[in-house]
C-alpha cells in the first residue's frame, strides 16, 4: 500500500496532479489539485485503490483529509470517485459536523449527495465520528446565495472559499458574498 509520496510536482489539472517520485511521473486525484503548484515540491498523504481495471492513487494535502476519504470509502455503496467527490464540495471539517449531527440537508443540498447516499452516510458514519458541534449558518448562507440567484454549483464553491476565520451567519455570508463574487 502506497501511503505517502513526496517529490516535484510535474503538471496539476483540474481532478489530478502529476508528481515525480524517483523519476516516475505519479498521477495522483486529488479534490484539491490547485493547491499545487508546477515545478514545487508536494508531499501527499495517499491512498492507493485497486480496481478491476488498474490502480488509481489518491491524494491529500493531510493525513487527517486521507483518514476521512477512507471512512467515507466505508458506507456500503460508496467508491472513491464519489468520496473524493464529496471531499470536493466541503472541508471534512463541515463534513464531519454534518454526519455528527446527522444534518441531511447539508449533505443533499451542499454537497449534492442523492438521498439514500446522504441517509446511508449518516447511518453508517454518524456513531463513527461522534457527535460534533455543527450549526445551520452554512445551510442558511447557500439557501440566502441560491436566492440571490447563484446556481448550487457556484453556492457550494462560494462556501468552500469561506475562511475559518469568518463566524456567525452575515460574516460567513459576506464573505461568501466576496469569494463567489
Amino acid at each position: 500500500m502506497i501511503r505517502q509520496i513526496h517529490g516535484k510536482v510535474l503538471h496539476v489539472g483540474l481532478t489530478s496532479a502529476v508528481i515525480d517520485v524517483a523519476g516516475f511521473g505519479i498521477e495522483v486525484r486529488m479534490s484539491a489539485p490547485h493547491t499545487l503548484s508546477t515545478g514545487t515540491e508536494a508531499n501527499l498523504a495517499t491512498h492507493l485503490a485497486v480496481k478491476q481495471d488498474g490502480l488509481e492513487l489518491y491524494g491529500f494535502s493531510d493525513v487527517a483529509d486521507r483518514d476521512f476519504f477512507e471512512l467515507i470509502l466505508s458506507v456500503s455503496g460508496i467508491g472513491p470517485k464519489t468520496a473524493l467527490s464529496v471531499l470536493r464540495k466541503a472541508p471534512r471539517e463541515s463534513l464531519e459536523g454534518a454526519i455528527g449531527a446527522r444534518d441531511l440537508a447539508y449533505l443533499t443540498k451542499i454537497v449534492g449527495l442523492g438521498k439514500k447516499s446522504a441517509e446511508k452516510m449518516l447511518v453508517e458514519l454518524a456513531d463513527k465520528i461522534g457527535p460534533h458541534s455543527h450549526s445551520r449558518e452554512d445551510g442558511e448562507v447557500f439557501d440566502t446565495l441560491v436566492a440571490l440567484g447563484y446556481t448550487e454549483r457556484e453556492a457550494r464553491h462560494a462556501l468552500r472559499a469561506i475562511p475559518d476565520s469568518a463566524v456567525g451567519k452575515e460574516a460567513r455570508l459576506k464573505a461568501a458574498l466576496s469569494a463567489g463574487g
